[in-house]
């Protein structure tokens, strides 16, 4: 290996330094170059379903209008929910956005009716496939099961809708039964299939079996839908696109039922930074959509969220923030300007002299070593923890750089 990576390295002419290209060499599963990814964003649906979340029509069309300025394949929303999600969904049906809207419903023909009467294109039916959600939740057996889900779909089909199936609870089906269910529904017409680990019970490579379990069977495109409850949502889905997936199904800040699924911004970056995947979004506003979410609902955004979270570009421990001086990629994978965000300093117990010296510079002093020395030992012996915090403006960020040529 070591004689691998050596030459690696002499291939590669580096003009910069580039923080991932050694993490690229590791994160590397195959030779083979994943294939394009969609994304479709469910906080409309999904995300709605979250404990204490609730939109009015005017949030859902402002919400819609910025997933689609930033460049998601697809949104989803239930027409079946109210009469207000329904006027939701109408409204944006006829809102000629970029990204297609995909209506959510049951396999029913009753609420197959909901979404014609939405002017619907796509639609999302859904039905349980693993046996305890048949036996005590809907009281079907497996035969029936199929019955319904081949007669919902070519219901639909015959009124000329694009649609997918999604196979709730797969992650906890039987494998053959799964496998069977899958077949019909697209022999019948089904465009898409949905497999959404419903309990977030799989592991990744528990989402590369399911994924490929299916794979063996059809030929449609797959949507991976990962719940959150063990922390996997995110790796899961990327999990799910390496074993052939199409298209991932994410949440602003990753809201949803329960703990919910993955976030968008965690599965856009991932998929940039990891898999090189240039999507045809527009990051900078990842955290404008974190703070919008946070201001329509009563969810606050966890300061350590990855990405758009206040503690993503925090930097406190004396050492990080000397280097982070010197060079930002030293402990930032990206500028966080790129995502919206803002990299800030933590002044005080853990500071240490370039921290400090940097505190005197702005201050309007010309410090020397020694001084920033003793400043740093001062702020250790008050013994106050973090005493207060600066945003590093880019005119601050030159500041810092006149600090280390002097010292």
């Amino acid at each position: 290996m070591q004689s691998e990576l050596k030459n690696t390295n002499l291939e590669h002419k580096i003009t910069k330094i580039d923080s991932s290209y050694l993490a690229n060499w590791y994160n590397k599963v195959s030779s083979n170059p994943i294939k394009d990814v969609m994304i479709l964003d469910s906080t409309l649906r999904e995300g709605e379903q979250s404990p204490g979340v609730s939109f009015t029509t005017h949030q859902r069309l402002q919400i819609a209008w910025m997933l689609d300025y930033f460049g998601v394949n697809a949104l989803e929303i239930s027409p079946i929910v109210s009469p207000s999600h329904k006027e939701s969904c109408k409204r944006l049906v006829k809102a000629g956005l970029g990204a297609d809207i995909v209506v959510h419903i049951r396999a029913l023909q009753k609420d197959i009716d909901v979404a014609l009467d939405c002017d619907a294109n796509w639609i999302a039916m859904y039905h349980s496939v693993s046996d305890v959600h048949l036996k005590y939740k809907l009281k079907v057996t497996r035969d029936e099961t199929i019955k319904r889900a081949v007669h919902a779909v070519q219901y639909a089909k015959s009124h000329g809708l694009n649609l997918r199936f999604t196979m709730e609870d797969a992650s906890r089906s039987d494998h053959i039964f799964l496998k069977k269910i899958c077949k019909e529904v697209v022999d019948a017409g089904a465009d898409r299939l949905g497999l959404p680990d419903t309990l977030g019970i799989l592991r990744p490579k528990g989402m590369s079996n399911l994924v490929r379990t299916v794979r063996e069977v059809i030929d449609a495109p797959i949507d991976v839908h990962c719940h959150n409850d063990l922390g996997l949502a995110t790796a899961n889905s990327l999990a799910g696109i390496e074993a052939g997936a199409d298209q991932i199904h994410v949440t602003i800040n990753g809201l949803g039922e329960r703990v919910g699924i993955a976030p968008l911004a965690e599965v856009v970056m991932a998929l940039n930074l990891i898999y090189k995947r240039k999507l045809k979004v527009k990051p900078d506003i990842l955290s404008e959509l974190s703070d919008l979410l946070e201001r329509y609902t009563s969810v606050k955004t966890p300061e350590s969220k990855p990405i758009v979270g206040e503690n993503a570009y925090k930097h406190k421990a004396g050492t990080h923030i000397a280097a982070i001086i010197r060079e930002p990629a030293a402990y930032e994978l990206i500028p966080p300007k790129v995502v919206g965000n803002k990299r800030k300093v933590v002044i005080g117990e853990l500071s240490g002299k370039n921290t400090a010296a940097f505190l005197l510079h702005i201050l309007g002093l010309s410090p020397s070593m020694g001084e920033a020395v003793k400043l740093a030992q001062g702020l250790k012996k008050l013994q106050c923890g973090d005493l207060f915090e600066l945003s590093l403006s880019e005119e601050l960020e030159e500041e810092v750089l006149k600090v280390e040529d002097k010292l």
